[in-house]
């Protein structure tokens, strides 16, 4: 059984948080702001190997995997921290488990899929503060990640699994990848400035 969100449940739950003045999020936005996102992350936490990436979804569903798709991307591509890869998916059964396997100095950053409105698809929503998988079907499952992203991959309709398995693959790769490529490029920009800085003051790069 996958973990998959609605745009629908998210935006009432935003637009609660933002009256009550609880949460920064952004809505529905393009893949060429995700950076921007990426890099406040990188500038309080340069340090990679403190982020743990929890990559939500199910290989089983072609919606439900852009998070394991995104976890795969990122282990290939080096980073350390990441729980939920098409090899080991991090879906409903094992989400509990890993938010009980995360240190508490982790910075997390939780991925998942959701279910929006048509003109959404191939957004994304990006939430400073943690992702509710499984909440617009009823699942009580634990809230996890101090950011959260979710990717809107299909729309919204009373078969939320039957959408979920007409989900265009392509869709999901590109999106997945979009994410991936963000994530390198925030952290890298970082990794860039802090040679530059050493080379400048003849500090030798470790």
């Amino acid at each position: 059984m996958n973990s998959i969100l609605k745009l629908d449940t998210i935006e009432q739950d935003t637009i609660g948080n933002r009256r009550q003045g609880r949460c920064n999020t952004t809505e529905q936005l393009t893949s060429s702001e995700l950076e921007s996102f990426f890099c406040a992350i990188a500038n309080k936490y340069m340090n990679r190997s403190g982020i743990v990436f929890v990559c939500i979804g199910s290989d089983r569903s072609t919606g439900d995997s852009l998070g394991p798709l995104v976890g795969t991307m990122l282990k290939e591509r080096g980073w350390p921290n990441v729980i939920g890869t098409l090899d080991k998916p991090c879906d409903a059964h094992a989400v509990q488990q890993a938010a009980q396997s995360l240190h508490k100095d982790d910075v997390v950053i939780a991925i998942d899929a959701c279910l929006g409105k048509p003109t959404s698809i191939g957004r994304f929503i990006l939430h400073e503060g943690p992702i509710e998988p499984g909440k617009a079907i009823g699942r009580r499952l634990p809230a996890i990640g101090h950011y959260s992203i979710a990717g809107v991959v299909n729309a919204n309709g009373p078969k939320a699994y039957w959408m979920l398995q007409t989900t265009s693959l392509y869709q999901v790769m590109r999106m997945a990848s979009e994410i991936a490529c963000a994530v390198d490029s925030a952290w890298g920009q970082h990794s860039d400035s802090l040679s530059y800085v050493n080379q400048a003051l003849q500090i030798p790069s470790v």
